[in-house]
């Protein structure tokens, strides 16, 4: 899954936004060209190379005959009269009116109008229009599945608006932001702009400092201000590796598990013998064999026998069928001169094979069930050693893929 990730740590603004965009790779030639579909007159963007503490990226810069000291007002119906009324795209138009539509609702709700009354000023200028308008179309042309960002630093003082003075971060930026972790202070600037906190409003689909995906490239768009932090936005492209193939059944087992999912099966009987003078080397070639002839489990217990010897008790859990085997390799590969035995009743939860495709390869995986639910998840140890020789990894990782994988499926 293809990801548009936002690293707002000295914020955003609308010019920043469109810097990152081209330089993430949105053909700067192709936006100019897009945007002289809004038929608006009288601007020029200028677009250069330039560096915030040693961090180069594209600075962006909309010049327009209008200025923020002239109350110039536009309402939301004029402005997405001049969206509504180019050639762009429809997919274009509506990213654009969305993100003015969750502007226009931040201004009537701080201001107490109808978002039909409301009259943008900054946001209502011809170079706003152009930021909201051009990142429609960076985000049509990137084509990403996802749009992700870190929290957002706000910035802090006092900024000058049409209406005056207005405390960091402005009213309209609090009320887009509700809900989104933020940051706040890093610089007594405003970091943020309600353009910018607009944009992710409307675009992200998740707030998370965490970067869980492979980058693919890294990129930023430069800010008007040099201050004590880089005043850059850092965008990347990455890829989310997807949680597919869920469950691929192995064997022909019922799936459909109802509350009985507890099998007691009384025909099972543990065979033991006390071994204290045979060759350790040979337990591991014994527990082998008995294993493929079908024992359910074997384990081995150190025990201290007549005369204070140190011993071992050679443990088989296997099933009537195959107890008269399991008595032979035990007499035959063993030094033991006798084998005890003693019936059992072994309780078991329901259990489904099935593998999965991890981001390092498949991996076997036995599933128990009880009451109907999903109760444990255990990984064949075997698959996820290959697996983590292969892609040259530590095994807890491949272990916390699995771990990963599972917390998405919780069915």
């Amino acid at each position: 899954m293809k990801v548009l990730y936002y690293d707002c740590f000295s914020g955003i603004s609308g010019d920043m936004n469109l810097g990152a965009m081209i330089d993430i790779g949105v053909d700067k030639n192709y936006l100019e060209k897009e945007l002289l579909k809004l038929k608006i007159k009288d601007y020029s963007i200028k677009i250069n190379k330039d560096a915030r503490k040693g961090i180069s990226g594209i600075k962006v810069d909309v010049i327009t005959q209008e200025t923020h000291v002239q109350h110039f007002h536009r309402g939301l119906k004029e402005i997405k009269e001049i969206i509504g009324d180019s050639e762009l795209n429809d997919n274009v138009k509506n990213i654009s009116i969305n993100i003015f539509n969750n502007l226009g609702e931040a201004e009537a709700k701080i201001h107490n109008k109808n978002i039909n009354e409301i009259e943008f000023h900054e946001v209502g200028a011809v170079d706003s229009i152009i930021d909201i308008v051009g990142a429609a179309i960076c985000f049509d042309y990137l084509k990403v599945d996802k749009i992700m960002s870190s929290s957002i630093e706000l910035g802090g003082g006092f900024a000058r608006c049409a209406h005056g003075l207005i405390p960091v971060p402005a009213p309209a930026v609090v009320e887009l932001l509700t809900g989104v972790p933020i940051k706040m202070g890093a610089v007594p600037f405003e970091t943020t702009t309600p353009t910018g906190a607009a944009i992710l409003k409307t675009m992200v689909s998740e707030f998370t400092d965490k970067k869980t995906f492979i980058i693919d490239r890294a990129a930023y768009g430069i800010g008007n201000r040099d201050t004590d932090i880089p005043n850059v936005l850092r965008v990347f492209i990455g890829n989310v590796i997807e949680k597919e193939n869920k469950a691929v059944i192995l064997k022909d087992q019922d799936t459909d598990l109802s509350e009985n999912d507890i099998n007691i099966e009384d025909s099972h009987f543990i065979l033991e013998c006390n071994i204290d003078d045979m060759n350790p080397e040979y337990y591991d070639y014994i527990m082998e064999r008995l294993f493929e002839e079908g024992a359910s489990d074997v384990y081995l217990t150190p025990i201290i026998m007549k005369k204070e010897r140190p011993a071992v008790k050679l443990s088989v859990l296997c099933s009537e069928d195959t107890e008269k085997l399991m008595k032979e390799i035990l007499l035959k590969e063993t030094s033991t001169l006798g084998v005890r035995k003693y019936k059992v009743e072994k309780t078991m939860l329901n259990r489904v094979s099935s593998v999965i495709n991890t981001v390092y390869g498949n991996v076997r995986i036995k599933i128990s069930y009880y009451n109907g639910h999903k109760l444990k998840i255990k990984p064949e140890y075997d698959d996820c050693k290959r697996i983590a020789k292969e892609n040259k990894v530590p095994l807890s990782w491949v272990y916390k893929e699995i771990n990963n994988y599972f917390s998405y499926d919780k069915s």
